[in-house]
C-alpha cells in the first residue's frame, strides 16, 4: 500500500466522527509498521481522545519505530486534552505523514515544527484536498471571523418548483435523497428555516436515519414577528438539541415568555429592509460556536440567503418531475439579476444520482 492508501483509510476513519466532534474538526489516524496497519483511531467527540492518541493506544508497543498517518496536523497545545505531538514523541513514532496543516493561523505549522525539532520525519500534503474537504466548515470558521459555513439545500421539480400552488410538496425527491439530507443534518451544527416553512409543514428538523446513531442539529427558526404556535414540533418534540427562535425587536413580552417557558431560546436580530439581518445573525451564531449551518427554508429564505451573500455551498436536488404550469411555488423569491452574467454560478460543481434524482452541488464563496 502507498501513502495515499493509508491516508485514504485515515480519512475514512475521520468521517465516522463527522457530526459529533464540533467545535473540533473530525480527524482520523492510522499507525503503520512493516507494511501493515497496527493501530487505528479517530476523534469521536469534543473532549475525548484525539485520533492520534486512539491510534497509538490501539497500536500499543508496536507504535515504536512506526509511521503514523493523520488527516490533520497534530496539535501542539494544551486544550481539553494534552498535545498530540507529545504523545507521538513519547510513543517512539519515527515518521508522521500529514494530510493537511492546521488551518488556524494561530497554530498552523506549530505541531509540524515541534515534531521535526524532536527528530521526527514529517511529510505533509498527502491527499491534502480530500483532507481539507473533510473539515471545510472548520477551515471556513477559523479563517473568516468565526462565522458559520453555510450550506443551502434546495429540492425542486424540473420546472423549478418546490411545491404546487396549494403548497403541497410531499414528496418532490425520493427516499434516497431524503436519507442523504438527514445525513447532512447530522453532520452540521444547526439547521435553519423560516416561519413560512414552519407554519406550512410544522417540521421536526431532526436527523432520522433508521439503524444509525445520529445527532440532531440546533434548530433555528426565522420568525420576525414571533408567530410560532406553542404546540409546534420544534418546541414540543424530544431532542437533545435546542431550538432558537430568531425575531426582531418589539415582539410581545407575553409571547416571548411563553416560548421561553417551552425551553426555546429567543435571539433578537436587527431588521434590514423589513427582513431579519442574516449577516448579523451569522456573527451571533458564530459566537455560539455554531461552525456549520444548513438552510432548508422555503423560497423566501433561500432567496434572502443568496442575496445576503452568506451561502458557501449549495446542494440542489432535481427530481424528474414537472408541474407543467407557472402557478407553483418557485425555488427562490425576490428580484434577481437583470443580466445572465450576474447570475450565481457554482464552482467545483459535481453531479450525483440518487436513483432518478440528481444532486448538483458546488460552492459560491
Amino acid at each position: 500500500m502507498t501513502d495515499n492508501d493509508y491516508m485514504s483509510l485515515a480519512i475514512s476513519l475521520a468521517g465516522k466522527g463527522k457530526g459529533f466532534t464540533s467545535p473540533n474538526p473530525c480527524v482520523g489516524a492510522v499507525v503503520v509498521k512493516d507494511g501493515r496497519v497496527v493501530g487505528k483511531g479517530f476523534h469521536r467527540a469534543a473532549g475525548l481522545a484525539h485520533a492520534e492518541v486512539e491510534a497509538i493506544d490501539d497500536a500499543g508497543y508496536m507504535a515504536k519505530g512506526a509511521t503514523i498517518y493523520v488527516t490533520l496536523e497534530p496539535c501542539n497545545h494544551f486544550g481539553k486534552t494534552p498535545p498530540c505531538t507529545h504523545k507521538i514523541i513519547n510513543a517512539g513514532i519515527k515518521k508522521v505523514v500529514v494530510g493537511c496543516k492546521d488551518p488556524n493561523p494561530n497554530v498552523c505549522g506549530g505541531g509540524i515544527a515541534y515534531l521535526r525539532d524532536n527528530g521526527i520525519e514529517v511529510v505533509t500534503g498527502v491527499l491534502q484536498k480530500e483532507a481539507q474537504a473533510l473539515i471545510e466548515e472548520f477551515i471556513w470558521y477559523v479563517q473568516n471571523n468565526k462565522t458559520p459555513f453555510v450550506i443551502l439545500k434546495c429540492a425542486s421539480t424540473l420546472d423549478g418548483r418546490i411545491a404546487t400552488a396549494t403548497g403541497d410538496s410531499k414528496w418532490i425527491t425520493n427516499e434516497k435523497s431524503r436519507v442523504f439530507v438527514h445525513k447532512i443534518r447530522h453532520q452540521v451544527d444547526a439547521i435553519l428555516v423560516g416561519s413560512g416553512t414552519l407554519h406550512a409543514d410544522n417540521p421536526s428538523l431532526t436527523s432520522r436515519i433508521e439503524g444509525v446513531q445520529t445527532k440532531d442539529p440546533v434548530r433555528i427558526i426565522l420568525d420576525t414577528h414571533l408567530t410560532i404556535k406553542e404546540d409546534a414540533n420544534v418546541l414540543t418534540q424530544k431532542s437533545n438539541a435546542k431550538t432558537i427562535i430568531v425575531t426582531g425587536t418589539g415582539a410581545s413580552k407575553e409571547k416571548r415568555a411563553l416560548i421561553e417557558s417551552k425551553g426555546a431560546q429567543i435571539l433578537e436580530v436587527s431588521l434590514k429592509q423589513e427582513k431579519l439581518d442574516l449577516n448579523e445573525l451569522m456573527i451571533k451564531l458564530g459566537k455560539m460556536s455554531i461552525l456549520s449551518l444548513l438552510i432548508e427554508g422555503g423560497s423566501v429564505v433561500a432567496g434572502s440567503a443568496l442575496k445576503a451573500g452568506i451561502v458557501n455551498k449549495v446542494l440542489f436536488f432535481l427530481a424528474p418531475k414537472f408541474l407543467g404550469s407557472d402557478d407553483g411555488i418557485p425555488v427562490f423569491q425576490g428580484k434577481g439579476p437583470k443580466l445572465i452574467k450576474d447570475a450565481f454560478e457554482l464552482k467545483k460543481s459535481t453531479v450525483t444520482l440518487f436513483d432518478t434524482d440528481m444532486l448538483v452541488q458546488g460552492y459560491l464563496n
